[in-house]
């Protein structure tokens, strides 16, 4: 599933370089924040919170920050009103984009994405217009250096993994939404260590694109996430080792 690739979690989850962990703590921070406001700050009945915390802590965000965060959906006295929504649409070579924000003002997120979008030769779309094409799965990234393989396989299946999908020395685990967790405690308990957790839009298939247009659809990803509001940017490009060794080679 390359449209979630190892790039993709790796890049996600461990904030790519330093000088983007200050944005990826304020992403992590307002799911924490809308998490405890939607449904209580005590993650032992708010699942949803439960995962933002571990979420953070994999990004090695301060407990300070989390506790902070969790305050701040707590009260009400900064009259800070927060919504969260998910937009998609066509991308470079008609490539499905589906984009969660989460956001205090719904204007100003509409108009950066819509721009996003028409920059790249793009568009939004209607709700469902590329939808159908993603399903929600539960997402562990295991980094496999050096391990077996089958037996890294056969633990996460013992830990009630649907799949798995191995690129190079990097494993991805594939759960039901409602089995992340389980899975998740299933793996440690075996001590296996986790890179990275989520909740995830996955591409049921991917499209494969010629090198210019998946640059394209490289640089319009990046914008995309570089943007406070988004969350998390889903898509169903299939990206090569040599496309994304040459992609950062250029970024650098």
């Amino acid at each position: 599933m390359s449209g979630h690739s190892k790039w993709h979690t790796i890049k996600n989850a461990k904030g790519a370089a330093d000088a983007k962990r200050g944005q990826l703590f304020t992403k992590l921070s307002r799911e924490i924040i809308f998490s405890a406001r939607a449904g209580g700050g005590n993650p032992d009945g708010n699942s949803r919170l439960r995962l933002a915390i571990q979420k953070a802590r994999d990004a090695s965000m301060p407990m300070e920050n989390i506790e902070r965060a969790i305050k701040k959906g707590e009260g009400t006295a900064e009259g800070q009103v927060m919504f969260e929504a998910t937009y998609e649409g066509y991308g470079p070579g008609g490539s499905a984009i589906m984009v969660d924000i989460v956001s205090d003002n719904r204007n100003r997120a509409v108009q950066e994405l819509r721009s996003a979008f028409t920059r790249a030769g793009g568009n939004l779309g209607e709700t469902g217009s590329v939808g159908w094409m993603f399903e929600s799965r539960g997402v562990i990234g295991v980094d496999a250096t050096g391990k077996n393989i089958d037996e890294l396989t056969m633990q996460a299946i013992d830990a009630g993994a649907e799949d798995v999908n191995v690129q190079g020395d990097y494993m991805e685990i594939y759960t039901k939404p409602t089995e992340l967790e389980i899975v998740r405690k299933g793996l440690e308990k075996a001590e296996v260590a986790i890179d990275s957790a989520e909740l995830a839009k996955v591409p049921k298939t991917t499209i494969s694109l010629d090198e210019h247009t998946s640059f394209q659809a490289l640089r319009m990803i990046d914008r995309l996430e570089e943007m406070d509001d988004v969350q998390n940017v889903s898509h169903n490009v299939e990206l090569t080792d040599e496309i994304m060794e040459k992609y950062q080679s250029q970024a650098k």
